[in-house]
């Protein structure tokens, strides 16, 4: 794909997905099955200034665990397609997210090397139909696959939507700041990301 666009077709037992990141924007338009992961990937988009497609059937009757991994995964990897060789970029975004009583915060470096830490507390189980828990799950496969070091802390907060909702805003925000292109070259004493 020409430009800073990536595009994954995955299918497993489990998943059958379709993802398109374009990270100068576009539309954005998702359909997990999962009503608040549609939510989440809708504001993960738009907050992010990127245009983002999401098609994805999975085996919900087993429940969500599949669905939010595999996406994570196959979002990961149209990032990693899309940034390329990472010249130019800014390379590391911060950013603090509040959303009523909660408050998010996220650092990441997009730096070839994948991490997760990620430190969140969800009061309530679940929202709509979706476990808090792959919250977590969603992120770790997005680091993974998309070579970036993220780190994700929730300061705090009482509304498990909030907390989520927050967290997702700050991730989209400082991938923004760390995808705009701002050098010639590669920000690294290697040369190299």
């Amino acid at each position: 794909m020409s430009g800073r666009k990536g595009e994954i077709i995955r299918t497993t037992r489990e998943t059958d997905i379709i993802v398109n990141i374009d990270l100068d924007g576009g539309e954005v338009k998702v359909d997990s099955g999962i009503g608040f992961l549609d939510h989440m990937l809708t504001a993960f988009g738009v907050h992010g200034g990127f245009g983002l497609n999401v098609c994805c059937k999975g085996d919900l009757e087993v429940d969500g665990h599949h669905t939010a991994e595999d996406i994570g995964i196959a979002l990961g990897q149209a990032f990693a397609q899309a940034i390329g060789d990472k010249k130019g970029i800014a390379r590391y975004g911060s950013f603090y997210i509040p959303m009523d009583e909660a408050l998010a915060f996220c650092s990441l470096d997009i730096s070839g090397r994948p991490f997760l830490v990620f430190d969140a507390q969800f009061p309530q189980w679940r929202c709509g139909e979706f476990d808090c828990c792959l919250t977590e799950e969603f992120f770790r496969a997005f680091a993974m696959n998309s070579g970036v070091t993220l780190h994700i802390k929730s300061m705090y907060g009482n509304n498990s939507h909030h907390i989520i909702e927050a967290i997702f805003k700050a991730v989209a925000h400082a991938l923004k700041a760390a995808c705009k292109i701002e050098y010639e070259g590669t920000l690294s004493t290697k040369g190299v990301l």
